[in-house]
């Protein structure tokens, strides 16, 4: 072989020694690659998702109190302290009446009252209905006598009129003849609240005491005799010079209402 065909061996020896070096170099180069673009294609993990919550159990319904143990809880359990309710505000009084009001009192309530023969109502009472001025009033309580009085309304403002049913009420009077054993004297008697008395002129028959001392008060109508006896006292008889009792009977019966009215208070 000569020079030239060794130096040419040669020569393709180191060429394929290149080639393989270079081929090498280029697979490095080619599979780094590859795996860099693998990575940079990997999807990213995804996020598993968050454990979902569980409910809590259902709790059981609490069983019924018994009688004492309610009642225990009753006791010891502060009972809640009502609020004070807000005062109403007051209502804006009424403009007071320019004419004449007419305003009834009474010592019995329910009192039925009539003014000129006018019903009104029944007592106490106001009213303006009455005009000023003079007027009858009538009026009646049960178990009370009747009221009979003659009033005076004002023009302007409030007229106040008291009924006073259980007020002793009694002024009677009578010319009587006072019956003696022999003979007789005339005078007069009178009863009032505060007693019955016999004035005349004869001063051994005159006599005054109390109602509620009489002892005996008796009338006789057909005999037109009045007896009047003083509680451990003297007795006295009365008659008139009227053709009947009618007068007698009359005092007689006023005094005896007074006196049985002053009695009943006396208790």
């Amino acid at each position: 072989m000569s020079v030239f065909d060794h130096a040419q061996q040669s020569g393709r020896g180191g060429m394929g020694r290149v080639l393989l070096i270079g081929a090498g170099v280029v697979a490095l180069l080619v599979a780094g690659y590859v795996g860099v673009t693998m990575m940079l294609e990997k999807p990213a993990p995804q996020e598993s998702p968050p454990p979902a919550r569980s409910e809590p159990a259902a709790r059981p319904a609490p069983k019924p109190a018994e009688p004492e143990k309610e009642a225990e809880t009753l006791k010891t359990t502060p009972r809640a302290r009502p609020r004070p309710s807000k005062a109403a505000e007051p209502a804006p009084a009424a403009p007071a009446p320019t004419g004449p009001v007419l305003v009834i009192e009474s010592d019995v309530a329910g009192a039925s009252v009539f003014v000129d023969r006018k019903y009104l109502g029944t007592t106490p009472l106001r009213s303006t209905e009455v005009a000023a001025g003079t007027h009858q009033l009538n009026a009646s309580a049960s178990g009370e006598d009747g009221l009979v009085q003659s009033i005076d309304v004002g023009a302007t403002g409030e007229t106040t009129v008291s009924l006073k049913f259980r007020e002793v009420r009694l002024n009677a009077q009578i010319a009587a003849v006072h019956k003696h054993a022999f003979g007789s004297c005339a005078g007069t008697l009178t009863a009032t609240p505060a007693g019955i008395s016999y004035r005349t002129d004869n001063k051994k028959d005159a006599f005054t005491f109390p109602l509620l001392d009489l002892e005996a008060f008796q009338i006789d109508y057909l005999k037109k005799e009045l007896k009047v006896k003083q509680k451990g006292g003297k007795t006295w008889n009365f008659t008139d010079k009227s053709e009947n009792a009618d007068k007698l009977f009359v005092f007689h019966r006023d005094v005896a209402k007074a006196r049985e009215k002053l009695a009943a208070q006396a208790k």
